[in-house]
C-alpha cells in the first residue's frame, strides 16, 4: 500500500502551513509527491468519469460526448475552448495565458480509443471501469471502489483507454487542480490539442494543422502518451517512428469454388499471397527488398545514445514468450531505428468452426510499414509495389475486371495510406532539458532518455507545420494490454503520471 512518507512532524507542518502564494515559487520534490498523493485519491471519480464514456472513434455520436466532456474539464479549469472543425470529427483546442508568459507549450492529448470485443473482456463492459488486485493464484479480481481511499500502488482500473490514453488526460487535468488550486503558476502559456482519431490514424490531423497554424503555435510540444521503459522508471522519448498502411490481395476463382471438384485446377490465392509475402523478408525477419533500408547510419553517438537505455533483452523474451528475435538489428533500441514491415492481419476463406471445404476466392494482407526519419513513405510504397511486380504480378488499386481476370494469371490489389511521418528531437534541445529538469525535481533521478520509440503518434504534422521540436513523456505501465481486451492502468503510475505532470507545471521554462 502506498504509504506517505513523514520523516519529520516538523516538515509536514510547515508544508501545510506555508502560505499558498509562496507556492508560487518552485515546489521541492517532496512537496510535488505530497500535492500527488493528495490529488490522487481526490480525482479517482474524475477518472471513472472518463473512462465510462465510450470512444470508438468508428461512432461520431459517441465521440461527441468526448468532445462535450473535455469542453468542459478544460472549462472549468480556466481555459478558453475552440472546435477545429474537420470533415468527420473535430480536434478541440484549449488554452490558456498566463501573466508575464514569454514562451508557449502545446500539449497533446488523445481521448478516442480502440474498439473493443467485449466477450473478451474479464468484466462486464470495457466502458465500466473495474478495480481490480491480483489475488494469491496471479487472478485479477474486482474490489469495491470504496476502497481506492487506501489503495495500493500494483492495483489496477480496467476499462478501454485506461492507459491509452485517457487515463494521462486525467492525470494532467488533477495535475492542473493540484497546480492552480495551490496558487503555482508556469511561467509559460499552455494550449492543448485534443485528438479524437488517433485510432483511426488521425487522418484529418495533417490539414487541420496546416488550417490553424496560427492559433497552434507555439514554442515547444509536449506529448502525455504511451508507457514508460520496461524498468517503469521515469522516462522520456524523443522520437516516434511514423506509419504506413497497406492493403494487399491476390485473386483465385470469382467465387469459391468445391475444393473436391476444382482443388488442383483453380490457383489458391492464400498459398499465393503467402508465397509473396516470403518473398519480402528472410528467415531472419529482415526485409530483402532492395533499398528498403537505405539511408539509416548508427554511427557512435547514436550507438552510445542507444545503449544507454537499461533494456534486458531477455527479460523482453521472456514476457514476449519467443525464443528468438528478429535480425534487423542486434538489440532492441537499434532495431526499432529502421523501417518495419509488418503483416498486421490474413484473411482467406473461413476457419474454426466456419471452415468449409473450398478453395477461396481471395486472399487479403493487412501490412503496416512504421516509418523513421530517414526514410520516404513514398518511396518505401513504391519499393513495395515494384517488388510485387517483380513476383510476376499485375499490380492494380481496385477489383480487377473479368477482361483482367481472364487475361493476367496473376493479378494485384495493392491500396495504401501514409498517415504520418517519424520525428526525432535532440536531447540537449530547450524542450529536452527542461522536462530532464522537471522529471529530476519529481523523482530525484535522471530520467531514461530514449532516441525514438517504436510505436507511432501523429506528431509530425505538428514539428512539420510549425516548425517546433517535440518530445514525449509516457507514464503509464508498459503491460497495460492497450489495443487490447483488459486494457489497465496501474494506480502507482497514474499517482507517479500525475506526480510528473505537476513537476512540468512547477518548471520554470
Amino acid at each position: 500500500m502506498f504509504k506517505l512518507v513523514r520523516t519529520t512532524t516538523l516538515f509536514i507542518l510547515v508544508f501545510f502551513l506555508i502560505p499558498k502564494k509562496q507556492f508560487g515559487q518552485k515546489l521541492q520534490r517532496d512537496q510535488i509527491k505530497e500535492l500527488a498523493h493528495q490529488y490522487t485519491i481526490a480525482s479517482f471519480p474524475m477518472l471513472r468519469e472518463l473512462l465510462s464514456i465510450p470512444n470508438d472513434a468508428f461512432f461520431k455520436e459517441d465521440i461527441e460526448k468526448n468532445v462535450q466532456w473535455c469542453e468542459k474539464a478544460f472549462g472549468n479549469r480556466g481555459f478558453s475552448t475552440q472546435r477545429l472543425e474537420t470533415t468527420t470529427v473535430p480536434l478541440l483546442l484549449a488554452e490558456r495565458k498566463y501573466k508575464n508568459a514569454k514562451k508557449t507549450v502545446l500539449i497533446y492529448l488523445q481521448v478516442d480509443g480502440q474498439p473493443v470485443d467485449s466477450t473478451k473482456w474479464f468484466q462486464q463492459s470495457p466502458y465500466i471501469p473495474t478495480l481490480k488486485k491480483l489475488n494469491n493464484s496471479g487472478d485479477w479480481v474486482p474490489i469495491s471502489w470504496e476502497s481506492v481511499k487506501d489503495y495500493h500502488d500494483d492495483w489496477r482500473v480496467f476499462a478501454r483507454s485506461a492507459s491509452d490514453a485517457k487515463g494521462p488526460v486525467s492525470m494532467f487535468l488533477t495535475a492542473l487542480d493540484a497546480t492552480s488550486e495551490n496558487e503555482i503558476t508556469p511561467n509559460y502559456n499552455i494550449k492543448v490539442i485534443m485528438d479524437f482519431e488517433e485510432e483511426l490514424g488521425s487522418p484529418q490531423l495533417p490539414d487541420a494543422v496546416i488550417r490553424n497554424k496560427d492559433l497552434l503555435s507555439a514554442d515547444m510540444l509536449i506529448i502525455f502518451d504511451g508507457p514508460r521503459h520496461i524498468t517503469n522508471r521515469p522516462t522520456l522519448t524523443f522520437g516516434a517512428r511514423g506509419i504506413a498502411t497497406l492493403q494487399l490481395t491476390t485473386y483465385g476463382p470469382v467465387v469459391p469454388q468445391h475444393s473436391g471438384h476444382f482443388g488442383n485446377y483453380a490457383p489458391n490465392p492464400a498459398l499465393r499471397l503467402s508465397r509473396l509475402l516470403a518473398s519480402m523478408k528472410d528467415e531472419e525477419g529482415r526485409v530483402t527488398i532492395d533499398g528498403f533500408y537505405e539511408g539509416i547510419q548508427i554511427d557512435e553517438t547514436t550507438e552510445k545514445i542507444l545503449r544507454a537505455v537499461p533494456d534486458n533483452e531477455e527479460q523482453i523474451m521472456e514476457r514476449l514468450q519467443i525464443a528468438e528475435t528478429d535480425k534487423v538489428g542486434t538489440y532492441y533500441q537499434e532495431a526499432i531505428q529502421y523501417p518495419s514491415l509488418n503483416i498486421r492481419g490474413m484473411q482467406s476463406g473461413w476457419v474454426y468452426e466456419k471452415v468449409r471445404t473450398i478453395v477461396p476466392d481471395r486472399a487479403v494482407a493487412e501490412l503496416d510499414v512504421r516509418l523513421v526519419l530517414e526514410s520516404d513513405p513514398e518511396r518505401l510504397i513504391r519499393l513495395i509495389k515494384d517488388h510485387i511486380k517483380s513476383q510476376g504480378y499485375v499490380v492494380i488499386d481496385r477489383e480487377p475486371t473479368k477482361e483482367e481476370r481472364l487475361e493476367h494469371p496473376k493479378i494485384a490489389t495493392l491500396t495504401h495510406e501514409i498517415s504520418y511521418q517519424s520525428f526525432r528531437t535532440d536531447f540537449d534541445s530547450e524542450v529536452g532539458l527542461w522536462l530532464t529538469r522537471a522529471l529530476e525535481n519529481a523523482f530525484g533521478e535522471t530520467p531514461i532518455r530514449i532516441r525514438m520509440s517504436g510505436g507511432s503518434i501523429p506528431i509530425s504534422p505538428f514539428v512539420n507545420t510549425l516548425g517546433i521540436p517535440a518530445v514525449t513523456v509516457p507514464t503509464v505501465n508498459r503491460d497495460n494490454n492497450q489495443h487490447s481486451p483488459n486494457e489497465n492502468l496501474r494506480l502507482g503510475n497514474y499517482r507517479e503520471g500525475i506526480q510528473t505532470m505537476i513537476a512540468i507545471l512547477n518548471e520554470r521554462l
